[in-house]
């Protein structure tokens, strides 16, 4: 794996874990585990990769797909 590609991998992780924060109840010790971000990555580049690193766009993305997530991922959503 080339320096961009590590680059971008490790920003989407970022921006993922951002916007899965976002939709987790309202609660500031809460964050996005390693787990939850292993879950949710392979969906939001397969269904939401034209809104990456948009937080706001990949939130909707994913909330707009949600029936199209791995039974992994949608563990992680609210419902």
């Amino acid at each position: 794996m080339n320096f961009s590609n590590t680059l971008r991998t490790g920003l989407t992780a970022l921006v993922l874990a951002a916007s899965l924060i976002s939709l987790s109840p309202a609660n500031a010790a809460e964050i996005a585990t390693a787990e939850q971000r292993a879950a949710c990555t392979p969906d939001a580049f397969r269904l939401c990769s034209g809104h990456i690193p948009n937080i706001p766009a990949i939130t909707a993305c994913m909330k707009k797909n949600f029936e199209n997530l791995s039974p992994a991922c949608k563990a992680v959503f609210p419902k």
